[in-house]
């Protein structure tokens, strides 16, 4: 491949690379962000349903029994349905609202640093799920093969 004499790139020889690649960027961050959540989603359902649901009622998030299952079904079904591409507006928007809750009743007290309790993960994620939403599933997805997309 001859590399162009008018890239702007810094190192134009890359430039091959990057157009080859991008087209895989987003459906890796969405299948990442997706997969991310499962393991949440397993523990509270299969593994800590009732430390889950002792640590809801301790921060007031009630009734904690069925507010857990529906944020452990989120994190795991929705999870995997995000990675798929599947709904992905849906569970996108399912995921903004439980990562505000989580900012703003758990760990907005903490301050930023994560390391501290603070809101600086879950602010993170929240934009990532922010732009997963606007953008929806991409060419890569499931939604993509339906005849209409949320």
């Amino acid at each position: 491949m001859r590399v162009s004499r008018n890239s702007k790139l810094f190192i134009p020889r890359l430039e091959r690379y990057y157009d080859n690649l991008s087209p895989i960027s987003y459906p890796l961050i969405r299948f990442t962000a997706g997969i991310m959540f499962v393991p949440h989603g397993f523990n509270k359902l299969f593994s800590d349903l009732q430390g889950t649901t002792s640590f809801f009622s301790s921060v007031n998030l009630e009734p904690a029994y069925p507010l857990v299952i529906y944020i452990g079904c989120l994190e795991f079904f929705g999870g995997i349905c995000l990675a798929l591409g599947f709904l992905t507006r849906i569970f996108s928007l399912q995921f903004i609202g439980l990562l505000g809750v989580a900012i703003f009743h758990i760990h907005l007290k903490n301050g930023f640093v994560w390391v501290k309790g603070g809101i600086e993960y879950p602010l993170f994620w929240l934009l990532i799920m922010i732009a997963i939403f606007f953008k929806g599933g991409g060419r890569a997805s499931i939604d993509y093969s339906l005849p209409k997309e949320f």
